[in-house]
């Protein structure tokens, strides 16, 4: 369930918006620090917690410099704004954390993304781990810890992606080993892979089962028409028997 807690900031009136998606609150509007003012204009969107058409960069090797993680840092520049998501989240990978798509101000013209914040998952304010009478709740695995990392980027009118603000600390420990990852990374492909295959087989049953409907509405037809022949006979013959009676008769 979905609920808004707004904040006040008595000083200068702001107001800030979390909201509660089941797991913890986060922030529905904008947080805006240092010289990134140009990213208050606008409307805000809260994306979801994952991004299916995220793959490996092609260059991800040039995350690794050294021996050492390369960093993304101000004034970056992206091609697009996929491959930005892409660095960051090879970044997350191999430093050890899992990426979260926060929020996108998007063109009040035609709509189309100005402006994107990607996180650490672990962004935001989890609930109390008791329940409403009292009880502890089973502690989430991925509890939100208030972790402040983050990377904002925008698009210039040159048609370049280029970071805005870089947030490197975490709050909590890096765990997320690059084993784990490629292990959850396989088994949302084998289910992938499992999904498309069951597809693809209800697609064939489907169309045998046409088939069987259509192979019975012939032996149907045909079975008419066969009955309707010997019907056809039946009388003939008994027409002939009568009539070589009458003659017999005569």
């Amino acid at each position: 369930m979905l609920f808004d807690l707004c904040l006040y900031k008595h000083s200068d009136t702001k107001v800030l918006t979390l909201q509660h998606d089941g797991f913890g609150f986060v922030p529905k509007t904008a947080v805006v620090e240092g010289n990134d003012s140009e990213l208050e204009k606008g409307d805000w969107q809260y994306d979801d917690l994952e991004d299916d058409n995220l793959g490996e960069s092609e260059d991800n090797a040039k995350l690794v410099e050294g021996g050492e993680v390369r960093e993304p840092y101000v004034g970056m520049e992206f091609e697009s704004e996929d491959d930005a998501k892409r660095f960051y989240n090879d970044y997350a990978r191999k430093v050890g954390f899992v990426m979260r798509i926060m929020q996108r101000r998007r063109s009040e013209v035609d709509g189309k993304t100005l402006a994107r914040h990607l996180g650490c998952n672990k962004q935001g304010v989890s609930p109390s781990p008791k329940g409403k009478v009292g009880q502890e709740k089973k502690p989430q695995p991925n509890a939100r810890e208030g972790c402040k990392a983050t990377m904002q980027f925008k698009l210039e009118k040159s048609g370049k992606w280029v970071v805005t603000r870089f947030i490197k600390e975490h709050n909590h420990p890096l765990n997320v080993s690059v084993h784990e990852y490629n292990n959850l990374r396989e088994k949302d492909k084998k289910i992938q892979e499992l999904a498309k295959e069951l597809q693809r087989q209800e697609e064939l049953t489907a169309a045998y089962r046409e088939r069987l409907i259509n192979l019975l509405e012939n032996i149907e037809n045909k079975s008419d028409r066969l009955s309707s022949k010997v019907l056809a006979v039946v009388q003939n013959v008994r027409k002939a028997e009568a009539e070589a009676l009458t003659i017999s008769k005569a």
